[in-house]
């Protein structure tokens, strides 16, 4: 496989402003986890720290190698990638077989988490492969969606519906396996960041329609079913799921049920409710909330600076989100553009996704915040496509 640098390497510009807003984000993210000491505990809290630390540097080596060897060979590295993930899944896929049948928890390099088995269990770190194929699957669909482009002489619905074939051949079996993981968080990610991309792909208006009617169908299909014929839902959908139905239960009736389903929603909403403008100060043992270093790490820094920290994060993530909207919206290469477009939707419905959780506007499904939760595989994954954004910034 030939690496190209030549493009990248020809200019002498750096984009100084993108690295800043992840330096910052990366210090956002320790000081959140040092923030959730006085939940987890100082001990736990200096290990996850210590291990983010880690992390992090690793992410910022992987950025720069990603800088070093450019964008010209990155489908054939991602196509290389995507069976390497494949076989990664199937043998989860296997396990968790294992797992329902034997109920074994741990087998050589995987175990348990939860009741998900997504993760490998290595000496020294967890690796999980969904995180590195939602990348994948942007990458592999921002050529798809290129060359389709480039190759179409004409407009027509039978092209756009061969695009949208050409993307489910790689998307659908992936998704699938993670989904039987389970883990929904992540193929709502996956989903979410290839519909954005196929949306800004150039097919007829009325798909986009389409695409909108068939979600809204869907959404009000489910509503008329939850609320006036429940079993009929809970059939549908299988009776080992019936604790999704149960976190939309607890979403719409948090306090009711603060003792069961609802109790990680409630007191995210108790949290950040009774901080105020400035927060209840660091290490304030007020509400010992579930996940406060990965999943509720938002919870965590409104409750300790109130309003002030969290409108401190939402401008942060707004204002690389804008950014990266701007090295979007100025790239020429189609490839790269796409690839962009694609890394935006995904961060911006984990960002939706993760706050309008803890604040109740959404319902719970354990989608991190990313670049400030606590996790190795979702930083290294996203400073992957950082790194690919860079070298796109810099031909710009």
């Amino acid at each position: 496989m030939k690496l190209g640098l030549s493009k990248e390497k020809s200019s002498d510009k750096f984009d100084y402003v993108l690295l800043a807003l992840l330096i910052l984000m990366a210090i956002t993210s320790c000081i959140a986890i040092y923030a959730s000491f006085g939940i987890i505990g100082t001990s736990k809290g200096m290990h996850y720290l210590s291990r983010q630390i880690i992390w992090l540097t690793a992410s910022f080596i992987v950025f720069g190698i990603m800088m070093y060897l450019g964008n010209d060979s990155l489908f054939q590295f991602a196509k290389y990638a995507y069976w390497f993930l494949m076989g990664c899944l199937i043998i989860l896929f296997i396990f968790h077989i294992l797992y329902s049948k034997l109920h074994m928890n741990e087998f050589f390099l995987i175990r348990t988490i939860n009741g998900a088995v997504s993760w490998f269990t290595l000496p020294g770190f967890s690796f999980q492969p969904s995180e590195f194929m939602k990348i994948i699957l942007i990458i592999i669909t921002a050529q798809i969606i290129d060359e389709h482009n480039k190759n179409k002489t004409i407009d027509s619905f039978e092209l756009d519906f061969k695009l949208f074939i050409e993307i489910a051949k790689w998307a659908l079996p992936p998704m699938l396996l993670i989904l039987l993981q389970p883990d929904t968080g992540v193929v709502l990610i996956i989903g979410t960041s290839l519909l954005v991309m196929v949306l800004c792909s150039g097919i007829h208006k009325e798909w986009i329609w389409l695409i909108i009617g068939v979600i809204s169908i869907c959404i009000i299909t489910f509503g008329i079913l939850y609320f006036l014929n429940y079993d009929l839902l809970l059939s549908i959908i299988g009776k080992d799921n019936a604790y999704k139905l149960d976190r939309i239960t607890s979403w719409l009736d948090p306090e009711s049920n603060s003792s069961h389903e609802g109790y990680q929603q409630y007191l995210g909403l108790v949290s950040i409710g009774s901080a105020g403008i400035k927060g209840h100060g660091l290490h304030q043992i007020l509400l010992k909330i579930p996940e406060a270093h990965t999943d509720y790490i938002f919870a965590i820094i409104s409750q300790t600076w109130g309003l002030i920290g969290g409108g401190v994060i939402i401008f942060l993530c707004l204002s690389l989100d804008l950014y990266l909207c701007k090295i979007a919206s100025s790239t020429t290469n189609m490839f790269e553009k796409y690839c962009i477009i694609g890394i935006i939707g995904m961060l911006l419905f984990q960002q939706i996704q993760n706050m309008g959780m803890i604040v109740g506007l959404l319902p719970i499904t354990g989608i991190t915040l990313p670049l400030i939760s606590y996790g190795g595989s979702s930083l290294i994954s996203y400073f992957i496509a950082f790194g690919i954004i860079m070298n796109s910034s810099l031909k710009s």
